[in-house]
């Protein structure tokens, strides 16, 4: 089977996500498992992408993160590459109860094991840092993931479970050519925004697509 091809990184302004020279000089040749890598590069992924302090991740938001199941063979590959993380030390992980729906529900929350990382996980463990609990509905899963989802991620950036809804509401309402053609329009433009793909869908809906200005 010849692998998915790939279209190359594009110009512009790309987004970036700083490694540690550790990663490559001490991490990196100790993993074998191809699933702890890739949870791993996820999560450091994920982790940059957030703001203030403290940085972490559930266990619900990772099993419902469809990007990250795409990439794994099945799905104990993600419980298997976890606990190879936390194992390695790369991750540390504290397992919280909180009630959903009446009843006690375990989870697990994720740190990288970096100076700020050690320090939440230190304070939430003294009881000295309150984290907010956000749980975190399920993606759909990769075979039924609509185009939308990869054109978003493609062109504007990661998925919330917000954004998911949204996407998933325009994937019903538009027809799959219009939500291709008013992505390249945003990113032509340079407006590389949801509200403004979901501008162009709206008025097309409204004024008719075709002869019409966007």
């Amino acid at each position: 089977m010849s692998p998915e091809s790939f279209k190359g990184f594009p110009p512009g302004d790309v987004r970036y996500t700083p490694v540690a020279d550790q990663f490559f000089s001490e991490l990196l040749p100790a993993v074998s498992d191809l699933a702890e890598l890739k949870v791993t590069l996820h999560v450091l992924w994920l982790l940059h992408r957030q703001k203030g302090y403290p940085r972490y991740l559930s266990g619900t938001q990772l099993r419902g993160d469809a990007t990250l199941l795409k990439g794994l063979a099945s799905p104990g590959a993600l419980e298997r590459g976890l606990e190879q993380a936390v194992a390695r030390g790369t991750l540390l992980r504290l397992t919280i109860w909180q009630e959903q729906g009446g009843k006690a529900a375990a989870d697990e929350w994720y740190f990288l094991n970096d100076p700020q990382g050690r320090r939440a996980h230190g304070e939430v463990k003294k009881g000295t840092l309150q984290l907010d609990v956000h749980v975190v509905p399920a993606m759909p899963p990769p075979e039924k993931q609509p185009a939308i989802y990869e054109l978003y991620e493609q062109h504007i950036g990661l998925l919330s479970p917000i954004i998911v809804q949204e996407l998933a509401e325009a994937a019903e309402m538009y027809p799959a050519r219009w939500i291709q053609e008013a992505f390249e329009i945003a990113v032509e433009r340079g407006i590389r925004r949801w509200r403004y793909v979901q501008g162009i869908l709206d008025r097309w809906r409204h004024e008719g697509k075709d002869g019409k200005q966007t």
